[in-house]
Parts: structure tokens; C-alpha cells; sequence
């Protein structure tokens, strides 16, 4: 195995980013897909996870959060009018997840008949109906037909703008939805120690099983060997390898969505969020209502930085004490901005953070702030700043990351695709590596 940097991870990576002794996560920081993938399961991987009380917190103005809990009703009793409709929207999916993880973390095209029939069975043929119908949805559209009060459409709404789509646009919704079924499953967790310790276990793992760990290797031409599986977005392979005219015109075409702008703090102290409940979740929706969030969440598509950005908030060092020195603390955040966007959006999320904790910034020891070009400098294959390996647009969803029916081939002999430029797309859960094996294994008759 090739790895471009001196380090492993990937996006899945810590590092002291502000002062000596403070530990950071590089990109990505809560792995509810991560202890809910197939695969990871199977590795038995050497990692301690941790969580918070809560695992997700949403704070409004009026001084109040709703907040994601294990439990559907622990969550469904804070929603007022609309408790029994969470119940109804997301409980089924929950009891049914077993059979929905593998229509979901699997290609959409060509469908498994034999996962379908599982999740009918699991849901009824009108439930299985109805859970389609939803996971089409936009998240505002899914949101006003099933809600009607402003707590359930936020919740909804904060979870659905992980998938960096316009809150207006399909599936927007099935990425609510799946993040709190998994949430309700799985849980929202974190390693100790930081995202490199996932990094670290996956590749211990590897030189186990007696793989070999290449670092400080990158790759510019495709290795002479029978099987290559390219973990590198499609703009990559199109520098790295020659390939068939007609699936090199398909790459040329894929899209990539919004750009992150990325800040770490330093801290002094617990960030002092005016809703207690912030307190006890590690991880925190900032945006206020479904309609602003929505409002955050257009911007981007129409070249614009959000005024008031929807921001994603990471305080894991309540419950993790490796992350920082003794009584101080660690906080983690981005808000979406356009592809390659080259502005600074530091004032605009720390104003996001002060308005939900007043004296947040009173806290600030030192920050470290990494906008799309500094994301891209970091990792090639987050191109102008886009962390979902191509934009989760519904085309894109079910085609990805061109039209064919096996996604990892590339129409060249032995060279397959298997980044999160592939089904089932961005994440941290390693199917798209998994499922990109066993295809080049069934291939070669070997499976």
C-alpha cells in the first residue's frame, strides 16, 4: 500500500495543529459510520471508543437545544407536537437497520434483490414504500410534510446538511435520516486519542494480515501489477492513469460540491454554551432554524459564503483527557463554503459559536484555521476543499462516479476505483474499499 504522506490516515488523521500538548483531528473527527460499518466490524479493530451523554446537541436562541439521544423516545419526548411523528419517521428504520445498512452502504445500481427483499420483510411493502419516499426527499420538503414544530425540522434539518447538498434538494433528506438511525444504533463516537488512533489500528491491522505499509510513497503513474485499487478521487486517476477515452470523458464530467473552511481551537476552558445540554454532547449543530440552515446550506451552490454558516462543532475533549492538557480543552468546527473558495471565514464561524456561548472567544488560546486550498494542499483528493469525494447529488448517488453498472472498474484491465468516489460514497466505514476488493477478487474467479 502506497500512502502519499509521511503519515497514515488519510482524512483519518490528528496532529498538534495550535499549541504543543493539544491534540487535533486534521479532518474528520465522529464516526457514527465508522462503528456502524460491515466491514470495520469484521476487523476487530484495536480502537477505544469513547461518547458523550448526549450525542448530538442543537441549540437555538431562546437559550434551549434539542438533543440526540441512544434512545428514539429519549429524543422523540423533547420534540413537543412532533414526538409521535419522530417515532413514526425514525423508529422503524432503527429496528429495521440490520436489513437497511445493507441497501445503504452498498451501489444503488444494479439493486440487490436479495437486500430489498430483507428490507421489506423487515418493514412491511408499505414501510418499505414509505422509507423510499423519505429517503428521496429534500430535507426541507421531508421536514414540512412530517413536522410542524421548529425543534424537529432543525434536527432533521442539521443532520441532513452533512450531505453539503441545498437542504432543497434530493436526497438531502436520506442523509438525516440515516445519520440518526445511526445515532440511535450506533451511537455518535469518537477514538481516544484522537482520529489517528483509528488511522493507527486500521493500519496495524493491515501489516497483520501481512500487508505492507508504504509512507512518504506517492503514486504518480499506476503500479505494474495485476490488481491496483486506487483509493484517489477521479480528477487523480485521470492524472495518474491512461484510460478508456469514454470513462475518462465520464471523470471529466463529475462534480464536486462545496469546499470546507476548517478552524481548530485551543481553549482555556469548556466552551459555556447558554443551553446546558450543549454541554453534555461532543457534538454540536450550529444554525438555528431549518430555514437558516437552509439559507447556509444554498450559499455555497450559488458561489457565495454563508453570512450566518451552518457550523459542526467537535468538543471531544470533555470525555477524551489525551486531547489536551489538564484543565484546558480542545474544539473542533467547519462550516461549508464554494469549491476553492479563497476567502476566510474564521469571523463568521466563531461568531456562529459566540452566539449559542457567549465568552467563547474570551477562551481562544490559539486557533489554526485550513480553508479548501489548505484542505487540498493537505490531501489531493479533497479537490478545492470538498471532504464527500464528489458531490452527493442524486445522480451522483445512485451513478457513481460515472454510469456503468460495476462503479470500481475503470475499464482498464486490473485497475479499480475505490474511494469515496464510489458507493457507497463519502464517509468514514472503508465499504467503498471492501466492496472494490471483493468485485476485483470475483473478477479474477477467486471469490
Amino acid at each position: 500500500m502506497h500512502e502519499a504522506a509521511e503519515t497514515v490516515g488519510g482524512g483519518v488523521r490528528s496532529a498538534e495543529l495550535t499549541l504543543p500538548g493539544f491534540a487535533h483531528d486534521v479532518c474528520s473527527a465522529i464516526y457514527p459510520l465508522a462503528v456502524g460499518s460491515p466491514f470495520f466490524r469484521g476487523l476487530e479493530l484495536d480502537v477505544e471508543w469513547r461518547e458523550s451523554p448526549s450525542l448530538l446537541a442543537h441549540p437555538f436562541d431562546d437559550g434551549t437545544a434539542v438533543t440526540l439521544e441512544r434512545a428514539v423516545d429519549a429524543t422523540a419526548v423533547q420534540l413537543g407536537p412532533d414526538e409521535d411523528a419522530y417515532r413514526r419517521l425514525v423508529g422503524p428504520l432503527v429496528r429495521a437497520w440490520p436489513a437497511a445498512e445493507q441497501v445503504l452502504l452498498a451501489p444503488l445500481v444494479p439493486p440487490s434483490p436479495r437486500a430489498g427483499l430483507r428490507l421489506v420483510g423487515a418493514l412491511g411493502l408499505p414501510g418499505a414504500l414509505g422509507a423510499a419516499r423519505d429517503a428521496l426527499a429534500s430535507a426541507t420538503g421531508l421536514g414540512e410534510r412530517v413536522f410542524v414544530g421548529d425543534r424537529a425540522k432543525a434536527l432533521l434539518g442539521g443532520n441532513a446538511a452533512h450531505s453539503m447538498l441545498p437542504l432543497e434538494r434530493r436526497p438531502s433528506g436520506a442523509f438525516g435520516l440515516t445519520l440518526l438511525a445511526l445515532g440511535h444504533v450506533y451511537g455518535w463516537p469518537f477514538p481516544r486519542g484522537g482520529a489517528q488512533a483509528l488511522a493507527d489500528a486500521l493500519a496495524w491491522r493491515l501489516r497483520e494480515l501481512g500487508g505492507e505499509l508504504r509512507l512518504g510513497s506517492p503514486v504518480d503513474a499506476v503500479p505494474d501489477a495485476r490488481v491496483v485499487l486506487a483509493d484517489v478521487s477521479p480528477r487523480e486517476l485521470l492524472r495518474i492513469a491512461e484510460l478508456p477515452r469514454s470513462y475518462a470523458a465520464a471523470l471529466r464530467r463529475y462534480r464536486y460540491g462545496p469546499g470546507a473552511f476548517k478552524l481548530d481551537w485551543a481553549l482555556d476552558g469548556p466552551i459555556p454554551w447558554t443551553a446546558e445540554a450543549c454541554g453534555g454532547a461532543a457534538t454540536v449543530h450550529l444554525g438555528g432554524t431549518l430555514a437558516e440552515l437552509a439559507a447556509s446550506e444554498r450559499a455555497p451552490w450559488a458561489g457565495r459564503a454563508p453570512e450566518r454558516p451552518y457550523v459542526l462543532l467537535a468538543q471531544q475533549s470533555l470525555w477524551d483527557e489525551t486531547r489536551a492538557p489538564t484543565g484546558k480543552h480542545t474544539a473542533w468546527a467547519y462550516c461549508h463554503v464554494p469549491n476553492g473558495w479563497d476567502g476566510d471565514a474564521a469571523e463568521a464561524v466563531e461568531a456562529q459559536v459566540e452566539r449559542f456561548a457567549p465568552g467563547f472567544r474570551d477562551l481562544v488560546l490559539a486557533r489554526n484555521a485550513m480553508g479548501p486550498a489548505a484542505l487540498e494542499a493537505h490531501n489531493r483528493n479533497l479537490v478545492g476543499g470538498e471532504i464527500n469525494g464528489g458531490a452527493m447529488t442524486l445522480a451522483q448517488s445512485v451513478f457513481r462516479p460515472a454510469p456503468q453498472l460495476v462503479p470500481y472498474r475503470t475499464g482498464r484491465p486490473g485497475l479499480y476505483l475505490c474511494s469515496a468516489s464510489t458507493p457507497p460514497g463519502g464517509g468514514v466505514h472503508g465499504m467503498c474499499g471492501h466492496l472494490a476488493a471483493r468485485r476485483a477478487l470475483s473478477d479474477l474467479g477467486v471469490q
